[in-house]
């Protein structure tokens, strides 16, 4: 019973262990050598939704944090 678990068991761990960190960013604003550049400004960035403050929830060049108005902001 022990070997029927144990080899899928192990066939997944092997599977799962090539879903690293492989050194990539998933958008090309959320590398910090990239933060200067055209695309990661607004309004570029806006159009397709990759700005920098948006991603990371904060501006890292000025510091400045995201902030969202809820409804019960704007209600009071």
């Amino acid at each position: 019973m022990r070997k029927k678990l144990l080899i899928p068991a192990l066939a997944i761990i092997f599977a799962l262990s090539g879903c690293g960190y492989d050194g990539h960013y998933r958008y090309a604003c959320q590398n910090p050598e990239n933060f200067e550049k055209a695309e990661c400004q607004v309004p570029l960035c806006k159009v397709t939704g990759t700005c920098t403050i948006d991603l990371l929830g904060f501006d890292p060049l000025t510091g400045e944090e995201l902030t969202v108005e809820t409804e019960q902001d704007v209600q009071e």
